[in-house]
């Protein structure tokens, strides 16, 4: 059995952004940039498959400018087999389609039997790249998994449905198929010392955008700011006493509660 797990580098969100200097997006200079944490469940579940079933290599891939490379290597330290990395130049910007189509080129004629992907980007949250590479594959897709079997045969897998309300969804899917990983569905483990060393060292498979076929840009990217600024909190200083006399004066000003 072969699996492709799809991460994502991100900016880390505790960090500090600026607009670029075209207003179309962040300067990425300064930025710390890390593995997706929805991806790390989909690495997670992989490793846990290959566990239960044995005979399973199981392969990770990032598209992105040449700094992704270390969220390849961070999959491999949690226990991944191989790693891909499809470059494309720095400044470089991919749109959800694009991206897709081409993880979709690089899996079409290597055989894999499971797809998986986190849920979404932690960056921008539209849940679209699983099901687009599902649909140019003409593969079968769930999203929001928050548990999966494979058959004993490994022709099917049973997967049950994150909905609202806590409801639970129960799907049978034929293998190949896609599937976008729920956080929850496991605990991701820390790395091993042997994996780590083995990740710095493992050689990674380069594959150049170029050599992929991808859609063409389905979207562009107007203009970035950032928010307005919200009104400054007010501190109130004293005693207890002091500060509710204080509060109940603020509240009686700005409103026709008290």
């Amino acid at each position: 059995m072969k699996i492709l797990v799809c991460v994502k580098q991100v900016p880390d969100l505790e960090g500090t952004f600026r607009i670029n200097s075209q207003g179309t997006g962040y300067d990425d200079s300064g930025v710390v940039f890390r593995m997706n944490a929805y991806d790390e469940y989909a690495v997670e579940e992989a490793i846990q498959i290959k566990e239960r079933l044995g005979t399973v290599e199981v392969t990770a891939l990032s598209v992105g400018p040449p700094r992704a490379e270390h969220v390849v290597r961070r999959a491999l330290e949690f226990g991944i087999d191989h790693g891909v990395h499809s470059m494309v130049p720095d400044g470089y910007r991919l749109d959800a389609l694009q991206t897709a189509s081409l993880i979709a080129s690089y899996a079409r004629d290597r055989s894999f039997d499971l797809l998986l992907f986190g849920i979404m980007s932690e960056d921008c949250e539209r849940c679209q790249t699983g099901p687009m590479v599902a649909a140019l594959l003409h593969m079968p897709c769930a999203t929001i998994v928050a548990a999966e079997t494979i058959s004993d045969d490994r022709a099917h897998v049973i997967v049950e449905r994150e909905l609202e309300g806590r409801r639970r969804q129960v799907l049978q899917l034929p293998l190949p198929a896609v599937l976008t990983i729920q956080s929850g569905i496991n605990r991701p483990r820390y790395p091993s010392l042997s994996n780590k060393l083995r990740a710095r060292k493992q050689p990674l498979e380069p594959i150049s955008y170029s050599d992929l076929s991808t859609q063409p840009q389905c979207e562009d990217l107007v203009r970035a700011y950032l928010p307005p600024r919200a009104r400054a909190g007010i501190f109130i200083e004293g005693t207890v006493e002091e500060q509710a006399e204080r509060l109940v004066q603020i509240i009686h000003q700005k409103s026709d509660v008290l």
